[in-house]
């Protein structure tokens, strides 16, 4: 059945629009608000929004710059007043594909939604990207062909575009700087600043000095006037990392700067317009904060526009070969090392390892291992990583060693389980080739019976090939 979501503050305008869609067959969900209508839209799929365009918060314009974004194949639909039909059609090109002026009547909202309906553009799932998306500005540090990443990169591309607000979350070392890059490069606001803000780098007084700018005299130590980051960025991009450690103060502060687009410098009276693309990122969850009274639900909902969840590496574990050899050759490169290559059994720890500090981990332990290795190959003893993996199965289960013996034999496992697939196709071909004759294999191997016996016993191989376990 189509669904459609139906966005209006006028409940008797919700209501109406609702009875005449159902009358026809549609299935129809309302919201009071756009943040309501954002919030639906990363739930579930519609296939028509209908929204008005002037609403308290976010106004339809906005709601539709979101929707192009999370939703791109949707038809949008904007309601609107005759004194504002000029907006509607500016609407309509930055992508509505129908409005309606109010008043209206069932007929011809139904005319309207049938023909939305029918400009409906099918976006495969699984597109895959254009071949020169690596050659684009921004992109060249992103290593991965998962299909996590695709989702990424598909986003990026979407939102890169539009004005729209982008909130990324990820851990720590997930590279959400990197997407905030990318987008801002993609973006009609390249040629302009891209200026990045930690937001757990400083205080929080001199957090809002840093952001907002000061006027001299205005605290002590303000020996002279400061422009703040926010006029920096004009005209370009503001990431503001970590967003969820500012205070409730500064949170206000920040609201108000985006609800009205100005500035006011501390100990200043003058507010100063600004014209800013904002990208944010947490590495926490920002709606248990808001439960928790420790991040404001309104700005939240300010920032929350375009999501971005940027998946672990342990949940791409596809794309470790790419970043090993990534970062094989870049520091062999730097240090000037003739590094040709990684060992099986350090190649089988790296692939089983968690990762809790993710891509960032993973660059630290290579550049450390190739720094270390003694020879053209770098070796599991260069890597020096802490194990956490259990002894059996490969699965995270909070295993440490806790002394230099138990981190011996968890390697010594992980090396076994490197070559004991090279060992057993080794020893089954020598056995095929000699008719499963064990004292012809063993001679043509180069080993004793009794040795060749006891690695059979090992692998769990039958004088006939059959393999246990």
């Amino acid at each position: 059945m189509t669904k459609i979501l139906v966005v209006d503050d006028e409940v008797v305008i919700r209501d109406a629009i609702r009875r005449i869609l159902e009358n026809e067959g549609f299935q129809t969900e309302t919201v009071a608000r756009g943040h309501l209508a954002i919030q639906r839209m990363q739930q579930e799929q519609f296939d028509l929004v209908i929204t008005d365009l002037k609403m308290p918060g976010m106004s339809g314009l906005e709601v539709l710059g979101a929707i192009k974004t999370l939703q791109l194949e949707v038809p949008v639909i904007i309601i609107t007043g005759y004194a504002t039909v000029d907006n509607a059609v500016e609407a309509m090109k930055k992508g509505a594909v129908e409005y309606i002026a109010k008043p209206f009547n069932p007929a011809q909202l139904i005319d309207k939604v049938r023909i939305a309906l029918a400009q409906k553009v099918a976006v495969p799932e699984n597109a895959c990207l254009p071949a020169e998306l690596k050659d684009r500005q921004g992109f060249e540090l992103f290593i991965g062909e998962s299909c996590e990443m695709q989702k990424i990169y598909r986003r990026i591309m979407q939102v890169a575009p539009t004005d729209s607000t982008v909130l990324i979350f990820g851990e720590s070392g997930t590279g959400k700087e990197l997407v905030a890059q990318a987008i801002h490069h993609n973006s009609s606001r390249r040629d302009r600043p891209f200026v990045a803000v930690d937001c757990t780098s400083l205080v929080e007084n001199l957090l809002e000095s840093e952001l907002f700018g000061h006027i001299k005299g205005s605290f002590t130590g303000a020996i002279q006037s400061k422009t703040g980051l926010f006029k920096v960025a004009d005209g370009g991009t503001l990431f503001l990392d970590e967003i969820a450690n500012i205070s409730l103060t500064t949170q206000a502060k920040l609201l108000r700067v985006l609800q009205e687009r100005v500035v006011t410098p501390i100990g200043g009276t003058q507010p100063v317009p600004i014209d800013i693309r904002l990208v944010v990122a947490t590495n926490r969850n920002l709606r248990t904060l808001v439960t928790e009274g420790r991040f404001r639900e309104d700005l939240f909902f300010r920032l929350n526009i375009i999501p971005i969840d940027l998946p672990p590496l342990r949940d791409r574990k596809g794309d470790l070969p790419l970043l090993i050899r990534h970062f094989l050759r870049k520091f062999a490169d730097e240090i000037g090392k003739e590094i040709k290559g990684i060992a099986p059994d350090a190649q089988a720890l790296l692939e089983g390892y968690a990762y809790p500090g993710n891509v960032r981990e993973l660059e630290n332990v290579i550049e450390r291992a190739v720094v270390l290795a003694q020879s053209e190959m770098v070796q599991m003893d260069d890597l020096e990583l802490q194990v956490k993996e259990e002894f059996a199965g490969g699965e995270q289960a909070g295993f440490v060693p806790q002394s230099a013996e138990e981190l011996k034999e968890t390697k010594r496992y992980l090396r076994e389980r490197a070559v004991e697939p090279v060992e057993k196709a080794f020893v089954l071909q020598a056995l095929k080739k000699n008719n499963w004759n064990i004292s012809r294999a063993a001679e043509e191997t180069g080993m004793l019976r009794p040795n060749f016996q006891a690695l059979l016993k090992k692998l769990g191989i039958s004088a006939r090939g059959q393999t246990s376990g």
